[in-house]
């Protein structure tokens, strides 16, 4: 068995990186010339569109690793089916059970691989793409208003509402165009605070440069103005959550969309967002063991039943139908609020049923 083992998974592996290989250098052709367009605006060179381009080459690898590993293992089992190997390895006693539980295992490894891809490395390459763009444009602009960032202080019955706005991303990281409201227990805005610049320190607090104070007092006296070359406002909104507000989700690790979307819960904010797309990658790993299992049915399909290349178009297929239904199911499960780890789960559930059915009807009737 060791030899079977070692036969299907120096097959598979090699197929699957050659196929990941393929479609990252494409991807990675399409980023640069995209990125090529931007050369001589605001400093960029073509050195930063080649980084920029290497950058979301770990956030492609992440996406496509599930499609890799549907096509390169329908090649694989395709190609042994068509040689008779495969055959020849049923007759030495690979049966349904045991082949299914050998690709499971590989699976499972093709899974460990794409969580620590879309955990560790994607992350933190975004980031470091996101750093990019500010440093070569002068900073980083966010679209419409820009973030908004609440929290809450004190009790229920006299707990103050905090609304901060940050309009933007400097290139050293600091925050730029912060706006500060805080609101009573009432709703009465009782102080605003505003700053060109602002850096998120350590210790629990926000560091206001060239700051704007605006306090209105309880008894309904005359608004008091200050200004003052630096300010230190105390918060509970860390780097942590900044960077969740102002950075794309793709920068963030499973772990922290789950911290995220309590974040938002507690301060009685919209999560769903957050809660699907933590939902989303932490099971979108689990695809690859889908897709193994999708892939299994090929091997017992007779040569006369089309060739390779037939199959991997319909591998292709069906890969590409994948993605689309996780992404719709996304969306769908957004505007219709529907249960965010279910919507999540359902196209993996969905494509697994599918290729048990087929791997069954096959072992069955061919």
């Amino acid at each position: 068995m060791k030899t079977v083992r070692r036969l299907l998974y120096r097959d598979i592996v090699s197929s699957v990186v050659f196929v990941g290989l393929a479609f990252l250098s494409l991807f990675f052709f399409i980023d640069l010339v995209d990125q090529l367009d931007g050369v001589g605006q605001k400093g960029r060179t073509v050195a930063i569109a080649v980084l920029a381009a290497l950058y979301a080459l770990p956030g492609h690898a992440y996406e496509l690793m599930p499609i890799a590993v549907l096509i390169g293992t329908i090649y694989a089992l395709s190609r042994m089916a068509q040689s008779s190997e495969f055959t020849i390895l049923r007759t030495g006693g690979l049966g349904p059970r045991r082949a299914l539980l050998l690709l499971a295992g590989l699976g499972v490894a093709f899974a460990a691989v794409t969580f620590v891809i879309g955990d560790i490395v994607a992350p933190a390459s975004e980031r470091q793409a996101v750093l990019l763009k500010a440093r070569a444009g002068g900073g980083l602009r966010l679209s419409g208003p820009g973030a908004w960032l609440k929290e809450k202080h004190g009790q229920a019955d006299s707990a103050h509402a905090v609304s901060a706005n940050v309009g933007g991303l400097a290139g050293d990281g600091t925050l730029t165009d912060v706006r500060i409201y805080e609101f009573n227990a009432q709703g009465r805005l009782v102080q605003r605070l505003a700053a060109p610049r602002a850096r998120v320190e350590g210790d629990g607090h926000w560091l206001l440069s060239d700051a704007e104070q605006l306090r209105w007092p309880e008894d309904g006296g005359p608004v008091l103005v200050q200004r003052l070359p630096s300010l230190r406002w105390a918060t509970t909104l860390n780097a942590q959550v900044v960077a969740a507000a102002l950075l794309p989700a793709e920068t963030m690790t499973t772990w922290a969309l789950w911290r995220y979307s309590g974040h938002l819960a507690e301060q009685d904010q919209a999560a769903q967002r957050y809660e699907l797309q933590f939902w989303k990658r932490a099971l979108y790993p689990l695809a690859c063991i889908v897709m193994v299992a999708l892939a299994l049915p090929f091997a017992y399909l007779q040569s006369r039943s089309g060739g390779v290349s037939l199959k991997v178009f319909g591998g292709i297929l069906l890969g590409i139908s994948f993605v689309l239904l996780n992404n719709i199911a996304g969306h769908l499960g957004v505007l219709s609020d529907l249960t965010p780890w279910v919507v999540s789960a359902a196209p993996g559930l969905l494509y697994l049923l599918l290729s048990l059915a087929a791997f069954a009807w096959l072992v069955r009737y061919r």
